[in-house]
């Protein structure tokens, strides 16, 4: 595999993963009782913006540096900020935070955080970002054979992030597979998909593929930064969510046209409905 994050970190889709991933966390916690993370294709978790991959394609200007001197950011942005925030405390922008670092500082004491990353190299950059902490277990393996090896937990509760790198033209097929896998081995799961908006032939099958997982619900939000109508470039993305937490569906509805005005390129749009509903 040769796929290396540290080019896109930031960027539009980062943005709009990481804030609605921090929202997630944030609901979640509003249960005393713990759950675990896990992610299934981790990358390193802490990126240089000013480093030699992401000044090569400055992906970032055009993403969390649109946010970074806002001042009217809405509210259900804060912890995501914060976050950056933290790991710039001079006030200039150079690191950002992968979702590992995300789940490291926006989950609590009592949860635990499950990562793995294939890459030989990013998962020893990985290991030695995340400190060493006792409730975080990094591994380095086939992130597809997660949902087999995790699920269920002994937590009860469980956020999964399938992430992978779309190096191969099966991985959308791969991810409903593994959706499919994990809601069977633990029911109540969150499972959050990212994935491209290129194809939208392929992303049709995709849809039709998540359709029949026999997820118990499943959400879909899509951000566009360009109309969906060339495959040749990355006009947004999309979040296919399990069992989302109440009401992270009314709160993606406040903060998806607020995204897509803040972060279009040449047109901004957004889409937000149910590929399952509830009971159905």
């Amino acid at each position: 595999m040769n796929y290396r994050h540290a080019y896109h970190a930031g960027n539009h889709a980062d943005v709009f993963k990481h804030i609605t991933l921090s929202r997630i966390f944030a609901l979640m916690a509003r249960k005393d009782t713990p759950f675990a993370y896990l992610d299934s294709h981790s990358g390193v978790g802490l990126y240089d913006l000013l480093g030699d991959e992401a000044s090569r394609t400055g992906e970032w200007e055009s993403g969390i540096g649109r946010l970074w001197q806002r001042d009217d950011l809405p509210a259900l942005a804060a912890d995501y900020l914060e976050v950056v925030r933290a790991l710039n405390p001079d006030g200039g922008l150079e690191y950002y935070p992968g979702s590992p670092e995300l789940a490291r500082r926006l989950t609590r004491s009592q949860d635990r955080v499950l990562l793995n990353e294939l890459h030989p190299e990013d998962g020893r950059l990985l290991k030695a970002n995340m400190g060493g902490e006792r409730r975080i277990a990094v591994h380095q393996g086939d992130g597809w054979l997660l949902p087999r090896a995790f699920l269920p937990v002994a937590e009860k509760r469980a956020v999964l992030l399938i992430d992978p790198p779309f190096e191969r033209v099966d991985e959308l097929e791969r991810c409903v597979a593994a959706l499919g896998e994990a809601i069977g081995r633990m029911r109540q799961t969150v499972v959050v998909i990212w994935y491209p908006i290129k194809d939208e032939r392929q992303l049709k099958r995709f849809y039709q593929g998540l359709e029949r997982s026999g997820a118990p619900k499943l959400l879909r939000a899509e951000l566009l930064v360009h109309p969906a109508d060339s495959a040749d470039r990355l006009n947004g993305s999309g979040l296919a969510i399990a069992n989302p937490p109440w009401p992270l569906e009314d709160e993606l509805r406040s903060l998806l046209p607020w995204l897509a005005e803040t972060l279009a390129q040449s047109q901004g749009g957004w889409r937000l409905d149910w590929l399952i509903a509830e009971g159905s």
